[in-house]
Parts: C-alpha cells; structure tokens; sequence
C-alpha cells in the first residue's frame, strides 16, 4: 500500500474528508494543524491514502526540527492523543514501515504516535497516560446524577460564593485566560507556552467557531477559565488555569459544570478531560470525580537508530522546576519563547 504525504493546509475539503471517519478529533483538523505550524514553524506531513476522494488511512506527522533536540517526526506535537484514522482493510502494521522509511530517508531521530494501543506493531509503550470522557445529555441533571458527592458539593460552594461563569470567545477573552495560564504554570515550575500559540488558537480555532474559553469571575475578578476545543459531535477540555488564591471559591468546578451542561445542551455527544499522567493520583480523582468512563492512551517511540521502540522515564519534579517556581512570570514568559519550539 502507497502512500501519498500532503499538507492538510493545501486541501480546502480536509475537514470535511475527515469528518466521516468517527474516530477524527479536533486534532486532526486542518486548523490544530495551522496552528501547530504558524506557532513553531512545524512542517505538516500527513501520510495518507485517498481512494475516490474518500479518506482510507491517515497517520498525521509534523516534522520537528531542532538544533538543541533534534530532527524526528511527531504524530502531533503538543497534542494530547492523535490516533491514526483508519478505515477496513487498512492497518497499521502496513502503514508504519513506510513512515520509518521516510523518517531513516529524512535524518529523524525517531517517529512518534501519541494515541494509539500498545499492542499494535507488538510494541512496548514508551509512555501511558490515562483519559476520562463523559457522555453527554441534553438533560443536566442526568449528566449530574453520576458525579460524585464531593464534586457536587463543590460546585454548589461556587454557586453560594457567588462565582459566575461566562462563555468568551473573544481574544480579550483569551488574554484573561493566558494571564491565569502564567500563573498556573510558575505554580507547576514549568514555563507558559508563549501567547503566539494562544493568539493562532484564537484566530484559527475559537473564533471560528471550534471552540470557546469559559470564564470563572468572583467579586468582578477572574479567577479561573477553561478553553475547550469541539468538532463533530466531541468536545476536548485542552486547558485550564486558576489563581489559587480563590481556590476555596471551587469556581474551578463551576467553570467546568457550566462547560460540560452548554456542549450537553448543544448536542455534543462526549467530553474529554484530556490525559493525566498515572501518578497524579490528585488530578485523576479530580476527573473521575464527574462520572467520567476512564480509559488507556498509548504514545509509541520508534528510534530509528535502535531500530526499535523505546521507553520514556517517567516525568519527575527536577531542579528546573524548583527554578522556575522561583522566576518572574516576565522571565518566564520568555523562556517559554525560547525553548517551547524545541519541546514538540
């Protein structure tokens, strides 16, 4: 089986080819796409088989190239999970050769694919991280009927503290939501990815519809924001910030019932929490809290010089972040500038 590489960018009917398939996310669209690419100068190249203008098989890539990490191919690039779309017939035992091929022809390091099953390709996964989606109802309180006691209790904190809960879809909007990000991350000890890549989601994404920030305010301040990203019948919590000054306000929690109720409300069918790392035991809790059906993401690591797949070590807090808690968020900023490009 040939395959054609193309850049979504250059294709107008892309989003409309890969809505058929039910497994295509907001992440396999040509705008993720643009905004991955205007942001860090990633160059698309999206492996495909097209029969009778219908999709049979993609596997989209995004070339990374760095001189402090270096060359290799990402399936995608800042992007929770992006699995393969793939229709009968193909698979991706037939279809991985062929990207390892191009990636030995190109001088990658390695291919990687975030989202699919470890045991494809008889593969070691080189990480695995958890994910927690909601089905979705138009009836609210049958979506509240399944969480938990505690989540319950917390949003209705929100309610009596008087947090109230706004959709934005504008970039001032989005600025509100960038200045809590700043904070978050220093919080986290890790720099904020810079507010270009922001602005491009806005341009490319929120204001076109496929998406929104949702915004927390208590006593006229905002204090927490949410930005969710929705195609077809799915919607993707990507990011959340808050000022953990207001934290016993529990707007988090308001913010994140008043999103789950509108794409309910909307026709939206799931909602995704996004991917938590195994060991944060806290944040797991915190998803499954709202009723949410866990479940399993692999990321597969092909070396290209091993030949073989790879394992990651797991992510641990090092003296970087004890660093960078310390720094201005000026200076932090800035740093994000410098190096987010690289981290792909």
């Amino acid at each position: 089986m040939d395959l054609q590489i193309i850049n979504p960018l250059e294709i107008p009917e892309w989003d409309d080819m890969i809505a058929q398939h039910p497994d295509a996310t907001i992440f396999h669209t040509s705008s993720w796409a643009r905004v991955l690419s205007e942001s860090y100068g990633y160059r698309p190249l999206y492996f495909t088989k097209i029969e009778s203008g219908e999709l049979k098989a993609l596997v989209p890539m995004m070339e990374v190239k760095s001189f402090i990490t270096g060359k290799r191919g990402v399936s995608l690039p800042f992007t929770d999970y992006c699995p393969p779309l793939l229709t009968e017939g193909y698979d991706l035992e037939a279809i991985f050769p062929q990207l390892v091929r191009f990636g030995e022809k190109s001088g990658w390091k390695y291919v990687e694919l975030r989202g699919t099953h470890g045991d494809i390709l008889n593969a070691v996964p080189s990480t695995t991280y958890l994910t927690h989606t909601l089905p979705l109802s138009e009836d609210a309180d049958r979506i509240r009927s399944g969480f938990r006691n505690s989540t319950v209790r917390n949003i209705k904190r929100a309610v009596k503290e008087g947090v109230e809960v706004t959709m934005d879809a504008t970039l001032p909007g989005m600025k509100e939501f960038y200045r809590l990000n700043c904070m978050t991350r220093k919080e986290h000890g890790l720099p904020p990815q810079p507010f270009y890549f922001f602005r491009n989601l806005h341009r490319h994404i929120i204001s076109r519809g496929s998406g929104t920030v949702f915004l927390g305010s208590y006593q006229g301040k905002t204090v927490a924001a949410v930005v969710c990203l929705q195609f077809g019948k799915k919607a993707v919590y990507k990011y959340g910030a808050s000022d953990r000054r207001f934290l016993a306000t529990r707007a988090n929690n308001l913010v994140m019932w008043k999103a789950i109720k509108h794409y309910g409300s909307t026709g939206f069918e799931t909602f995704c929490f996004g991917r938590t790392e195994p060991e944060n035991s806290g944040l797991s809790q915190f998803k499954a809290g709202w009723g949410t059906e866990e479940g399993n993401i692999s990321y597969l690591r092909f070396d290209l010089h091993r030949k073989d797949f790879i394992r990651q070590v797991p992510g641990t807090r090092n003296w970087h972040n004890q660093v960078f808690s310390k720094m201005p968020i000026p200076t932090l900023n800035m740093v994000g500038k410098l190096l987010y490009r690289h981290m792909g």
